[in-house]
């Protein structure tokens, strides 16, 4: 018999409220008072999301983020500083009770299995990708996704980002990156070590279809039964109260 899933359907919210939900939804699950959930959502405006231990001021460029008009934003979860792109990229995140048997303790079977659904999905789009320990898909030898894990509250929080496009240059503008460093050959470089769904297919690809195969991945990878659902009013309630949280000095400037 197939899981039964939770399915919040692709969503577009700022970068504290993103997370806000992430937080709402995975204490609410650890409660027992939702169920497992698979989630799509994307960004407006971008943000620069730093990992919960990444310092501000060693990481990102304050006067590039304010002149592009992203924000800056700090997840619960580990891994390094990325570039949330509204126009490059889809979120997802899997919610599961930290003792559901079919989470392993061991991070890396933990990853292989809850990153699978970005594996079937490209497949889908007839791209042939590969788990790469600890928290990577590749395609080819080059990244195109890439995936956090927290537990917390009793309940397993899996997200990451599948790349339908990329800006390497401006991904680099708002990160901490000396003049000298920043060059032509680094940025190459860069786009070298990463790929992109659109770069693969030679296409513009929308997001709709990215969002339909992702939809169709997570189905194969979890032999799930994705039943299109929302927040409850208690998720509702835990959002605005974790949004000003998320959106504060205090936290973002935490390190």
């Amino acid at each position: 018999m197939p899981n039964r899933f939770r399915f919040l359907d692709l969503k577009v919210n700022d970068a504290y409220t993103n997370m806000a939900v992430e937080e709402a939804i995975t204490k609410a699950r650890g409660e027992g008072r939702s169920p497992d959930t698979l989630r799509f959502y994307m960004w407006k405006p971008s943000a620069v999301t730093l990992g919960y231990f990444q310092s501000v001021e060693d990481e990102v460029n304050l006067e590039a983020l304010n002149h592009f008009g992203f924000y800056l934003n700090r997840r619960i979860s580990g891994g390094g500083a990325v570039l949330n792109s509204e126009k490059g990229e889809i979120t997802y995140s899997v919610v599961l009770k930290e003792d559901d048997p079919r989470v392993s303790a061991d991070p890396v079977e933990s990853y292989h299995y809850l990153c699978q659904g970005i594996v079937e999905a490209l497949a889908v789009l007839g791209v042939k990708a590969d788990f790469k320990p600890i928290n990577d898909i590749v395609v080819a030898g080059k990244k195109i996704s890439g995936n956090a894990q927290i537990r917390r509250y009793g309940a397993v929080l899996h997200h990451g980002t599948l790349l339908v496009d990329f800006d390497a240059r401006e991904m680099f503008g708002v990160l901490k990156i000396s003049k000298e460093k920043l060059s032509d050959k680094m940025i190459q470089q860069a786009e070298d070590r990463v790929t992109t769904i659109r770069r693969l297919l030679g296409r513009q690809i929308g997001f709709p279809e990215v969002r339909d195969a992702l939809e169709e991945g997570y189905r194969r990878a979890l032999d799930a039964d994705l039943q299109k659902g929302r927040l409850t009013p208690y998720e509702e309630g835990l959002v605005k109260q974790f949004r000003a949280h998320y959106a504060s000095r205090e936290w973002i400037h935490r390190r």
